[in-house]
């Protein structure tokens, strides 16, 4: 096929031989098979900020870091070139995530180079080689979903070990090779430890997951392994071979609710005195 606009900078630089075919495009990237010398990858072609559909960016970008403060104030600014550099940010983001829980053992695609908004990245396939299929594709036994949810809680909890929440996990980035279940799609990757909606993003991405594979095996939709992920791991009791039981032991602890109103009291009075000491500073 011609190679789209996007696509020509790689191969101006002999990172790609050819453009096989488009292979899907979703709401924040088209993704096209690629040849690459002997081997098939694929491209993965990020869609400007005006055109993805994905709107949520800026509780996942909390606890980026950006060391240039010169680039930090830009994107603060929202000037053309902070908004050009904030998406080399987002981009750059799913080729650190995947080098990173890659190391820690996920199964994730193989990431090659990022250039020029476009990611080039190893093509997961099945037994026969064709693209493998998503999750949302396949009809399972419920033995087959009870086996996968457990291989994907497996590499959530590496994920979280790593210090990586997908924060958009569901069947729809899940691909399934003659391996297993393979986590795809993570520009929107959070740091668990920097970002304050951490936990309730892990505890969603796993909801997901129980609710996907649980239409095969009912006794997921019951389960609470969200909230056990989170709760070993913010005790510092995560590790990869933690054993896990989806059932969290309820909260009996009652809020001292006095306390909390004597708290707000306290704080209506400072800025009471605040507001005063402000007033007659400007009679004065």
């Amino acid at each position: 096929m011609k190679v789209p606009k996007r696509l020509q900078p790689l191969v101006e630089e002999g990172l790609v031989d050819g453009v096989l075919r488009q292979l899907m495009s979703g709401k924040e990237a088209t993704v096209y098979v690629v040849r690459c010398g002997d081997e098939v990858r694929c491209a993965k072609v990020y869609k400007e900020a005006a055109q993805r559909s994905f709107r949520q960016a800026a509780s996942y970008q909390e606890g980026r870091k950006v060391k240039n403060s010169r680039l930090a104030r830009a994107m603060g600014k929202g000037t053309r070139f902070g908004r050009k550099m904030q998406e080399e940010v987002w981009q750059n983001a799913e080729v650190d995530a995947l080098f990173r829980l890659a190391a820690a053992g996920v199964r994730v695609p193989v990431p090659y180079i990022c250039l020029e908004g476009v990611l080039l990245m190893e093509l997961i396939t099945d037994a026969q080689g064709n693209a493998a299929p998503r999750l949302n594709d396949l009809v399972l036994s419920r033995e087959e979903a009870l086996d996968f949810h457990a291989q994907l809680l497996r590499q959530v909890v590496l994920m979280l070990c790593a210090g990586v929440i997908h924060g958009d996990l569901s069947e729809y980035n899940i691909l399934v090779d003659s391996g297993g279940p393979v986590i795809i799609d993570l520009p929107q990757a959070v740091d668990a430890a920097g970002n304050t909606e951490a936990a309730a993003m892990l505890e969603r991405d796993v909801a997901n997951l129980g609710a996907c594979l649980g239409r095969f095996a009912p006794e997921l939709l019951e389960s609470q392994y969200g909230k056990e992920i989170w709760g070993l791991y913010a005790a510092g009791l995560l590790t990869p071979d933690s054993v896990l039981t989806g059932q969290v032991a309820a909260d009996t602890h009652q809020a001292d609710v006095g306390a909390v109103l004597h708290e707000i009291e306290i704080a209506r009075q400072e800025e009471e005195e605040r507001q005063r000491r402000l007033a007659q500073a400007r009679a004065d």
